[in-house]
């Protein structure tokens, strides 16, 4: 399954390691690009996209005939996002699916932090926080939008979306001759193309004053998202599969395959740690707050705020504070008492935990298991 040939320019700045091939519909995304650029609004709105995550979408299939569009109906989106759900409605159920794995990972990623990627409401999501320039907000951005990238690259394989089908990579330079390239792998180049036209146009039909905090953040966030795409892109890899008698593995299929999300969430997380702090300069453009260090590539995390320390309930900044967060009383780090309750104290208790113990395997073919139970001590910040 292959979509049609695009008109749309070649993506500049990618991985040299393999050449994206077109597969979006060219006139579709000519005239998604003409209705962005006509879209101004200079006051950010506190609702987002990822507000798909939080609220089931039906597929377009499942609206009756003379219901309200599906478009009409979703929260969050921009101006241009609308318009962009109005050309290719199928892919919203996948964009959803793939902000529930970014908020997924975030919060995986941040379990031992004092800011743990917690959501708040099914519009804004994570609430006032992320109006914070900080390293936190980098991460959620970059994150969600890898999962966009993620979820549609998929679909597109499994021929979920009628605008894209397989991967079309060219066959990788160092492949064995006697190796086959042609399995139906994921469509990566489609899914990154489609998630910067998507998560990118929010940011993209806003028009700030040149030099202005609001331009940093813009600036902020497309850095960002670019950094999430860029790390679906870099770690999907060649995958292969055996043929032959008795498993010989004579012949071998390999196509292109995304990696687990969790590696994604991971690199993304080194990035976070080594994000570079930004401000914006008189052209209009981010530079270093400290000169010493490199400029970062398209691969890394920026951020233009300091974060907030986390440690109490804040409704200015959106912080929920770590009160009643469970501590590690044995550690040093990020998840120990000490830093998760920022020397407040924590209270001790006592919790029953059960667990399958005694597991055997009867022949043929179950695993019988034993409940245990254990009492084992708990601490909570105060």
């Amino acid at each position: 399954m292959q979509g049609a040939p695009s008109r749309r320019p070649a993506l500049r700045g990618l991985p040299q390691r393999r050449r994206p091939q077109p597969t979006m519909t060219g006139p579709r995304l000519a005239l998604a690009a003409a209705l962005l650029c006509s879209c101004t609004s200079p006051v950010a709105d506190a609702n987002s996209w990822w507000s798909l995550a939080m609220n089931p979408i039906q597929r377009p299939e499942m609206y009756i005939i003379g219901a309200q569009p599906v478009c009409s109906q979703l929260p969050g989106l921009s101006p241009g996002q609308r318009k962009l759900c109005q050309l290719y409605q199928e892919h919203m159920v996948f964009i959803g699916e793939g902000a529930r794995s970014a908020i997924k990972e975030c919060q995986y990623q941040f379990r031992q932090r004092r800011w743990n990627c917690s959501t708040v409401d099914n519009t804004s999501v994570f609430g006032r926080v992320m109006k914070i320039g900080s390293r936190e907000t980098a991460f959620t951005y970059a994150v969600s939008a890898a999962g966009v990238v993620n979820a549609i690259s998929r679909a597109c394989r499994e021929g979920e979306l009628s605008s894209c089908g397989c991967s079309r990579t060219a066959r990788p330079k160092d492949l064995p001759r006697d190796w086959l390239w042609g399995g139906c792998g994921d469509n990566v180049e489609y899914g990154y193309r489609f998630a910067k036209e998507f998560v990118d146009a929010k940011e993209r039909e806003k028009n700030y004053v040149r030099g202005s905090e609001e331009q940093a953040r813009m600036l902020m966030n497309l850095q960002n998202n670019e950094a999430g795409r860029r790390a679906v892109y870099k770690l999907a890899d060649v995958a292969c599969k055996c043929h032959g008698v008795s498993g010989s593995c004579s012949l071998k299929t390999c196509w292109l395959q995304l990696a687990d999300f969790r590696k994604v969430g991971d690199l993304l997380k080194e990035k976070y740690d080594s994000a570079a702090a930004m401000r914006i300069s008189r052209k209009g453009k981010l530079e270093l707050v400290n000169n010493r260090f490199n400029m970062p590539t398209q691969e890394d995390l920026v951020y233009v705020d300091p974060s907030p320390d986390y440690c109490l309930r804040n409704e200015t900044t959106g912080s929920l504070g770590t009160q009643g967060r469970l501590c590690n009383k044995t550690s040093e780090g990020m998840d120990g008492c000490e830093l998760m309750c920022c020397g407040r104290g924590y209270d001790q208790f006592k919790s029953v935990q059960v667990e399958r113990c005694h597991c055997k395997f009867h022949w043929c073919c179950y695993v019988k298991c034993k409940k245990c139970t254990e009492i084992v001590d708990q601490y909570v910040c105060k």
